[in-house]
């Protein structure tokens, strides 16, 4: 029962850590919708998936998060480029910079 509460309590932070990236960042802000990144985060840290996110610092938590969102930003500004810009991007991906 004890594994269940800490599970609960830490799960409980993620929220707190998404809100803050977001409120902090303007391109999170402009580009991200909160719920949506909330529920994003809660599925990939869910405590039977990752069951020793007790174990993973505030630190780290919080820099894992801001990877996730920073991913969901990028992948969300690569949505809006026309078919000539997307082909422009995938050379220079290829090419390497």
């Amino acid at each position: 029962m004890t594994q269940i509460i800490n599970h609960q309590s830490n799960y409980q932070k993620l929220p707190e850590i998404v809100k803050t990236l977001i409120d902090n960042n303007p391109l999170y802000q402009e580009n991200l919708d909160r719920e949506k990144m909330i529920e994003v985060i809660n599925r990939n840290f869910d405590p039977i998936t990752v069951p020793d996110v007790n174990n993973i610092s505030q630190g780290e938590l919080t820099k894992r998060i801001k990877s996730i969102l920073s991913l969901h930003l990028v992948s969300g500004m690569l949505n809006d480029l026309t078919p000539e810009q997307m082909q422009i991007f995938d050379e220079s991906v290829k090419r390497g910079g």
